[in-house]
């Protein structure tokens, strides 16, 4: 009498996909503050088709604005990249430095403001001016809480926590650094071309 053998097969689970969950959060939130400026700018786009729309040029602050944030993004990959080389020095000056041009774009915004209201273009009144407020002044405080970001992440580095064995914290935050600066260049174009 034979015993039968019963053969299973057995596959291997898949290993799932691996993210930080802090990378995942920030991709999320990254993604619902894209979704905001998209749906500004469409409703921008909506209202203006519409007339009366007041047409000004914008501050030419707003061009020193953009060149603050396309060198600051320069200074925050700096920084990420002396992190992984474990240059914790160079990291404290980099972030240092990216802060101080993240309080100048937000201080050259507001002279573009300034700037607006001694030609007459207020948030209350046309359109035209209401819009460029509330988009200018969302992406300056989604620029403020990066700052606010860069300085935790600076105290970290002068705790020596920033290195190249424990870069997510710095790696996270040069990436919404990079979509802040990389939003602003949009919306600057965007703002220019459909003022």
């Amino acid at each position: 009498m034979s015993e039968a053998v019963d053969f299973k097969i057995v596959e291997e689970p898949k290993r799932p996909m691996a993210m930080n969950p802090k990378k995942f959060g920030m991709w999320l939130f990254m993604a619902s503050v894209l979704m905001l400026f998209i749906s500004l700018t469409s409703a921008y786009i909506v209202r203006q088709a519409e007339g009366n729309w007041l047409f000004f040029d914008l501050p030419t602050i707003f061009v020193v604005s953009t060149a603050i944030i396309v060198v600051s993004s320069v200074t925050m990959q700096l920084a990420f990249w002396s992190a992984r080389k474990d240059d914790v020095e160079r990291v404290k000056v980099m972030v240092l430095l990216t802060a101080i041009l993240g309080l100048a774009f937000v201080i050259s915004q507001y002279l573009g403001w300034k700037d607006l209201v001694a030609r007459s273009v207020y948030l209350v009144g046309n359109p035209s001016g209401s819009f460029l407020y509330i988009i200018t002044g969302l992406h300056a405080i989604h620029l403020v809480s990066a700052v606010v970001f860069l300085l935790f992440v600076l105290y970290s580095s002068f705790r020596n926590k920033v290195n190249s064995k424990n870069t997510v914290q710095i790696e996270i935050c040069t990436t919404y650094w990079h979509f802040l600066g990389v939003l602003w260049v949009y919306l600057y174009v965007f703002l220019t071309l459909l003022r």
